[in-house]
């Protein structure tokens, strides 16, 4: 397979605020239940909190099926995913 479609892209919303925390983890729930629905290649997302008004909620996905994802869920930003599945 070739090396540019086996990569994983880590998608990404921002949520700024008081209520940031809150609303990532709440917007997480969406995106597993989009991994379920879509049958997406990994199931791999989470939250994070870089200061109490900016947290994150993400969704690694398979480069293949980037272009698609994101015309659906509309990401703020994205970049390679190092990390292990």
């Amino acid at each position: 397979m070739d090396i540019l479609l086996d990569r994983k892209i880590k998608i990404i919303w921002d949520f700024r605020g008081p209520n940031a925390a809150h609303t990532a983890a709440h917007y997480l729930k969406h995106l597993e239940e989009f991994v379920d629905v879509e049958e997406l290649k990994y199931d791999l997302g989470g939250v994070e909190h870089f200061s109490p008004t900016h947290s994150i909620a993400y969704l690694v996905v398979a480069e293949f099926e980037l272009k698609e994802v994101r015309s659906i869920l509309k990401p703020h930003r994205g970049q390679v995913y190092t990390g292990d599945i």
